[in-house]
């Protein structure tokens, strides 16, 4: 049996979905019991546990061949990240309890960044996971082409993306979701020790002009980016709700400057096969399909 986390999102579903379709036995541990019925529906075992509740996620991964951690992201963090060192507390103490097999954790780039940013939630995460006597695999994926959701109103209504990841030529490496929850789950089966790191990106890398061009190419009108100076990125982040922007200024600052990347620049990296342009078809077609019901 294979315990995931995380389900209702797009990887830890992923992740479900392919174990699934190959008949295997998955246990979905959720926050919400409201949300159940979806994947009681597809033969899941269903266990309800809060991310910072060590009895419970104990009990949820009690028996497990491998579990799936996919901790919750905070994007407006207190300084020091307590809310990420209390799951990281509890997702420890319930792996020790609970003895599964194996562990595949979803990390990220930037998790071993020289420079705090909002990414280095999982520094400590991944260095308390691999202090534990278990097999520990750490998923770290490039930039997530679905961020680009936020793009669609823009780039619908005004042709315009504007991008805080500049130059506009500069590419990065960007990943679609369905990847990361594809690789995730052949992790899980696969049979290793000790601990180790795979890195993920796309089957290529995305610059700003990209994805601008994959917008314009779906949307069937002109698409230009216009670069955000960094000098009004606090200001703007304020104004949508943030109390503390900055690891999320040094995390784009990290990608800008380049010191948020793969160890060897994407050399050794596993490369996903989904298209961005692909990505982006999705996401209009469903923001629409929101804007409509």
């Amino acid at each position: 049996m294979y315990a995931i986390t995380g389900i209702t999102g797009q990887v830890g579903g992923a992740v479900a979905r392919s174990l699934l379709a190959d008949k295997l036995a998955v246990r979905a541990v959720l926050r919400n019991e409201a949300k159940a019925a979806e994947w009681k529906a597809q033969g899941c075992d269903i266990a309800i546990a809060d991310m910072d509740d060590a009895t419970r996620l104990s009990a949820a991964f009690r028996g497990a061949e491998a579990v799936f951690i996919l901790p919750p992201s905070e994007f407006d963090p207190e300084p020091g990240f307590p809310e990420a060192m209390r799951v990281i507390e509890a997702i420890v103490a319930a792996l020790a309890e609970a003895r599964p097999k194996r562990v595949v954790c979803l990390s990220t780039i930037g998790a071993d960044a020289p420079h705090e940013n909002l990414l280095s939630q999982r520094t400590p995460l991944e260095q308390a996971l691999g202090a534990i006597d278990l097999p520990v695999t750490f998923l770290r994926p490039g930039w997530f082409m679905e961020n680009a959701l936020w793009d669609v109103a823009a780039a619908r209504d005004e042709g315009v993306l504007r991008s805080f990841l500049q130059p506009a030529d500069k590419a990065f490496p960007m990943v679609a979701t369905r990847d990361v929850g594809q690789l995730a789950a052949t992790l899980l089966r696969e049979k290793w020790s000790g601990m180790r790191v795979v890195e993920l990106e796309g089957p290529v890398r995305v610059s700003p002009n990209d994805l601008a061009r994959s917008f314009s190419n779906v949307l069937v009108r002109p698409v230009s980016v216009e670069i955000v100076p960094r000098e009004d990125w606090e200001p703007i982040f304020r104004a949508q709700g943030m109390n503390n922007p900055l690891p999320r200024i040094r995390m784009l600052d990290g990608f800008n400057e380049g010191w948020i990347e793969f160890h060897d620049r994407g050399l050794s990296a596993i490369k996903g096969t989904t298209a961005l342009e692909s990505v982006i078809a999705e996401l209009v077609d469903a923001n629409q399909a929101k804007a409509s019901a």
